[in-house]
């Protein structure tokens, strides 16, 4: 009976003589609260202003504890109120809900001053807040376009473009190579074992051949481009090698859209001719040379050569009258003047254009950032990759400004591989909070800063019905996600890539 009494159970008989037993459940928490509003000296004079009748906004409940309305009036009392918005943010039964809907939630039940502020600032600075959940804001970081280059090919960028159907002459890609000043190209065909010592042969076969050294070189920061020979070999001919922010292509946005267009053309190319795509990549070399650009209002053959190259349904005949119309040497002059004036309009207008959806961000050098990164999953959702929202890790500290726009981080011994600059849209702030515990995380991280995503558990399963068929899903819990990020996925793709999980 003594131990009834501790869990106040009540006991009673039915109309049939039965002993009945009531158990009354009260939450810990709310029997908390009340106690320390009677500590309170404002909540006790409120309390001793309710009773006496001159407030009328609050009241005081059967069991002494003071409201505001409904909702019960929680004092000042710090850790009390943290005790609270961890329950509200981090229990099993909340998942880490937004500011907005934790303080909708909370204020069904609870008031105090300044609740919805201090809400808040408690989720934005929640640690696994910060490193799980997607940004909602413009992409940081303003535009920074390279500067114009003063005369052809002496500024170059270039690129590849892997996983191609492989031909017979077992090329599986494409070294794409671009003039900056008059978007003339070369497309290369190469493979993807092909050695740097085969790169730099090639290189100087088809670019050094025709358009003699250049001064500098942008490029991602492909393993090709970072290595000791391949600097070594641009430091002998006398060129400074411009590398990217690191995994920002942005910045090496010309050969970005190159290959954008040269991966159109050769998915046409490749539906056509299957196999042979590389035979035909000298005329589609050909066709976007010779093709009109909008950033200089003309072809890039027009650009290099002074005129557009004949073809089938351009025939131009160049006789000696005219030759002789101009001193070609002015001409070309003026007309690389024109195609300058022409880029750093577009530039301009590109910027413009590209910052209205930008914030400009910076940091100072010893402020604290995340690093974000790219999750993908190993399943195919419906015929399509599917991809998480995005994930940060880290904090780490900005150990110095690189450009306007670029930071290098001090990271672990365990990312030394990775290049330590990144633009300012790969980094997130770090919020401090004297509560977080820092852990780093172990993930398999690829180069372009991506990992592949595991699942964890199974969490529910469902029948999609569709017109002719039901596929049968599963919800799935991703390693390093809330159980609201939780995916539906085919039951089949997910028991063929990852059978333990059924068992």
């Amino acid at each position: 009976m003594v131990e009834l009494r501790k869990l106040k159970v009540e006991l009673g008989v039915d109309e049939h003589g039965a002993l009945l037993a009531t158990l009354q459940v009260r939450p810990v928490l709310v029997e908390r609260i009340i106690a320390a509003q009677a500590e309170d000296p404002l909540i006790c004079t409120l309390r001793a202003e309710v009773e006496s009748g001159v407030r009328t906004d609050c009241s005081v409940r059967n069991d002494g504890a003071l409201m505001v309305g409904t909702r019960l009036y929680v004092p000042h009392d710090e850790p009390l109120k943290r005790e609270i918005l961890e329950e509200a943010h981090s229990s099993a039964f909340a998942m880490r809900p937004g500011s907005t809907k934790m303080y909708h939630t909370l204020r069904e039940h609870y008031w105090w001053p300044f609740m919805k502020k201090e809400i808040a600032e408690y989720v934005r600075k929640c640690l696994v807040c910060q490193q799980v959940k997607a940004e909602r804001q413009k992409p940081s970081g303003l535009l920074q376009p390279l500067p114009i280059p003063e005369w052809k090919w002496e500024h170059l960028t270039m690129d590849f473009v892997f996983k191609l159907p492989r031909t017979r002459n077992k090329h599986d890609g494409v070294w794409v190579i671009v003039d900056r000043l008059t978007k003339s190209a070369h497309f290369l065909p190469v493979r993807a074992n092909y050695t740097l010592n085969k790169l730099a042969q090639l290189f100087i076969d088809e670019i050094v051949r025709l358009h003699g050294v250049p001064v500098s070189i942008t490029s991602d920061q492909d393993p090709r481009f970072t290595s000791r020979f391949w600097t070594k070999l641009h430091e002998a001919f006398g060129t400074q090698l411009q590398f990217s922010t690191a995994f920002h292509p942005q910045t090496d946005g010309q050969s970005e859209r190159n290959i954008q267009t040269l991966e159109d053309m050769l998915r046409a190319c490749t539906l056509q001719f299957r196999e042979d795509w590389d035979e035909k990549l000298p005329l589609m070399e050909f066709a976007y040379n010779n093709s009109y650009q909008a950033s200089i209002k003309m072809s890039p053959f027009d650009a290099l050569y002074g005129k557009q190259c004949r073809t089938p349904f351009y025939w131009d005949e160049v006789g000696e009258n005219r030759l002789e119309v101009a001193d070609d040497v002015k001409r070309t002059k003026e007309q690389v003047k024109l195609i300058r004036e022409r880029l750093k309009t577009a530039q301009d207008r590109q910027k413009s254009y590209a910052d209205n959806k930008r914030k400009d961000l910076q940091f100072e050098v010893g402020d604290w950032v995340f690093l974000k990164l790219s999750p993908w999953k190993g399943v195919v959702r419906f015929g399509r990759r599917g991809k998480l929202s995005p994930r940060y890790i880290g904090p780490y500290e900005v150990v110095e400004r690189v450009g306007p726009v670029a930071y290098r981080l001090a990271l672990p011994p365990d990312l030394s591989w990775l290049h330590d600059v990144f633009h300012v849209s790969m980094l997130r702030k770090y919020i401090s909070d004297p509560s977080h515990v820092l852990e780093e995380q172990p993930i398999e991280l690829q180069e372009d800063l991506t990992y592949v995503e595991q699942p964890v558990q199974i969490l529910d399963q469902k029948m999609q019905v569709l017109r002719s068929r039901e596929i049968p899903l599963v919800k799935v819990l991703w390693r390093s996600h809330t159980v609201e990020e939780a995916t539906w996925e085919p039951e089949d793709q997910m028991r063929e890539q990852y059978p333990y999980r059924f068992e």
